[in-house]
Order: structure tokens, then C-alpha cells, then sequence
């Protein structure tokens, strides 16, 4: 199953964009560059930003920016100590495969506020869910670089959950091996494997009565929004959007009785199971909405596109593998496996999401 901490973004990015955390608020731009240094530089056959990595390749250059400034938004209300510790260490990372230029970390409290920072010049890459890379570039001049790996996959889907069974199940509950429940398809018990990414469950969604109260993630969410309201749309299904906060949160309010049906990414049921041991036999996911393609990270309108090759190069200097796991710093911070360069055909499905949505 895939799981991440808010992609989630931040759907978004956003990518909920699942997550991770920063602090600072401002670009810092007081690195040295003057002539003398230049000079010696360039008799050592180096220049500023142009230096080599331990296999001996240039890391490029980057004359555009003073620093670089990460723009990420936290699981929860606020960044925690881990997520900032595993925030400020990748930016180490980027940093050492930039060849040592400065890279910083700036926390927002939702997907629309990094993109704020990118449109006021503080943020000069973002993280974030697809469709939040699409406002970003629509609404800040970014271009979309890079996607994330999960699980060895460039795409997710919505999940729809329940705690009310007999409504939207219309087939038997079923369990895979670590005992959450599904129903209507999306787990086939004897295989042990799930459905091909796609809309499943359709048929219990258009069960849903019009004003219904839906345990949404937040406005700016791909899998906790935009496609699940979409698709609710196409049905002709009304409901009361209710916005929990976050992936985690969605859950939390489903499981607690809150409202009867949520959505999150697949499978956000595993963040909150170690404080809630049967939240997976409790809440049954009955429906999904999708493909989604995943987050990923948009580079701003500063960088030339020679800027933007050396972005892409750096970041997958230590994520192309895909196979990152706890202990690597893009893991530790959206649960990211790997990165792949952005796959533009794959955010037209995002875009187009985007911007039907916004003729509502």
C-alpha cells in the first residue's frame, strides 16, 4: 500500500504531500562572491556553485540565485522537531550535490502558502501534490522538474473511507494481511493484491445523499479534494465539504464518528495506527478516485533553464535509485523512495483536474 505523510504533499505538493518542516522566512543572501575569490577559484580550475562531487562531475552552476530556499509545508499545524531536523538535513544534501551552495528550509502553514513564497521571490523550489504544482506554475511562473517514487510508482489515488459499511459496501468487507478492511473490488482477498490504480466503487459513491458531510483533507489537496470532488461531480453527488486539515486528521474524524465518510490518500490509515491499533478493521476504504500523478517539485521562474538541468542533476545525484529509505533524508521527510524527472503528459491529468475545477 502506498503511504505518505501528507504529498501529502502537502497535497499538495500538496505533494501531501503527507511531510516536513522549516524555518526560516526569508531568502538568505549573503554569500561571497567577489572577484578575488573568483580569481583563486578559477586557477584551481573551480568556479563558485561549479565544484566537483566525490565521482569527479561537475555539480554546475548557479549564478541566478544567491541561496536556494526550500518551501515545504508540515503534517500537522505546526512543524515538529523531527520534521525540521529531517528538513534542514535534506537541505544539507541538496546542498553537498549543489556543490555547497546554500540551501535553506521555509515552512508554510498550507500549500498556498509556498506558493506565495515563490510568487514573492522567498521560495525558489517547492514540494508539493500535482495539483499544487500545477497552481505554481500557474500562478508563479514555476516550472514542475521532478516526481516522486513511492513503492516504485509515479502515481497514487484518493481513497474513500467509511465506518459505516452496510451503507457503501456492496459486496463482502474483506481484509488483507495486516487486517484493513476493503470492500467493493479494491482488494482481492484470494490474490492478495490490490485493483489497478484507477475509479473503483463508483456505484456506492452515487449511494451518498445529496448534503452529506464529507471529512475533506483541505482545499488545496489533491487526493484529499480535488479529484474526489471532481469524481463526485462527473456522478452528479452533492455533499458538504468539510475540511479536517490534513490526511491524518481525515482519518482521525472518520474514525471518531465525526462524519461517516472521509478521504485521504492511499493508505493514510496506517499513520494514525499505531495510537489506534484498529483504525484499519474500523474504517473500510470503499471507493478511490484517480490515478493521481504524485508530487513532486517545482523549480521558480529565477533559474535559466541551464539553472534548471543543474537542479534536476543535483536532485538525482542521490535520488534517482529509488530505493531511499528511513535514514535518507528526502524519506524521512515525505516518504519519498526516489525521484524521477517530471512527467509532463502525466500533470496534464492534474491539470485538466485543476482547471475544470476552477469553472465550477
Amino acid at each position: 500500500m502506498n503511504t505518505k505523510s501528507a504529498f501529502a504533499l502537502a497535497s499538495v505538493l500538496t505533494l501531501t504531500l503527507a511531510a516536513c518542516a522549516g524555518d526560516e522566512d526569508d531568502v538568505a543572501g549573503d554569500e561571497e562572491d567577489d572577484d578575488d575569490t573568483s580569481e583563486v577559484d578559477d586557477a584551481n580550475g573551480d568556479d563558485d556553485g561549479g565544484e566537483e562531487d566525490e565521482d569527479g562531475e561537475a555539480a554546475g552552476e548557479i549564478t541566478s540565485v544567491d541561496s536556494i530556499t526550500i518551501g515545504l509545508v508540515p503534517a500537522t499545524d505546526s512543524a515538529t522537531e523531527a520534521e525540521q531536523e529531517n528538513a534542514e538535513s535534506l537541505a544539507d544534501q541538496l546542498s553537498e550535490s549543489l556543490g555547497g551552495f546554500e540551501v535553506d528550509i521555509f515552512f508554510a502553514d498550507s500549500y498556498l502558502g509556498v506558493i506565495q513564497g515563490m510568487q514573492s521571490g522567498d521560495v525558489q523550489l517547492l514540494m508539493s501534490g500535482p495539483v499544487g504544482m500545477i497552481q505554481a506554475e500557474d500562478e508563479a511562473g514555476g516550472t514542475p522538474i521532478l516526481q516522486s517514487i513511492r513503492f516504485g510508482s509515479e502515481q497514487y489515488v484518493t481513497q474513500w473511507f467509511t465506518n459505516d459499511p452496510d451503507t457503501y459496501c456492496l459486496d463482502d468487507v474483506v481484509q488483507d494481511e495486516d487486517g484493513f478492511s476493503f470492500c467493493n473490488g479494491i482488494y482481492d482477498e484470494e490474490s492478495g493484491e490490490l485493483a489497478e490504480y484507477g475509479p473503483m466503487g463508483e456505484d456506492a459513491l452515487e449511494l451518498i445523499e445529496d448534503g452529506t458531510a464529507v471529512a475533506y483533507v483541505e482545499e488545496g489537496s489533491a487526493s484529499g479534494f480535488y479529484f474526489p470532488q471532481t469524481q463526485l461531480n462527473e456522478l452528479g453527488v452533492e455533499v458538504d465539504p468539510q475540511f479536517a486539515g490534513g490526511h491524518d486528521q481525515a482519518v482521525e474524524a472518520v474514525y471518531n464518528d465525526e462524519f461517516t465518510i472521509g478521504t485521504s490518500f492511499d493508505d493514510a490509515r496506517g499513520n494514525i495506527v499505531d495510537e489506534n491499533p484498529d483504525v484499519g478493521e474500523e474504517l473500510v476504504v470503499f471507493a478511490w478516485a484517480g490515478p493521481i500523478p504524485n508530487d513532486g517539485i517545482v523549480a521558480s521562474s529565477e533559474f535559466t533553464d541551464e539553472e534548471l538541468d543543474v537542479l534536476v542533476e543535483a536532485w538525482l545525484g542521490f535520488a534517482e535509485s529509488g530505493d531511499l529509505d528511513e535514514g535518507d533524508p528526502l524519506y524521512d521527510v515525505y516518504e519519498i523512495n526516489g525521484l524521477a524527472p517530471a512527467d509532463e503528459e502525466a500533470l496534464d491529468v492534474a491539470r485538466q483536474v485543476y482547471n475544470e475545477f476552477g469553472d465550477e
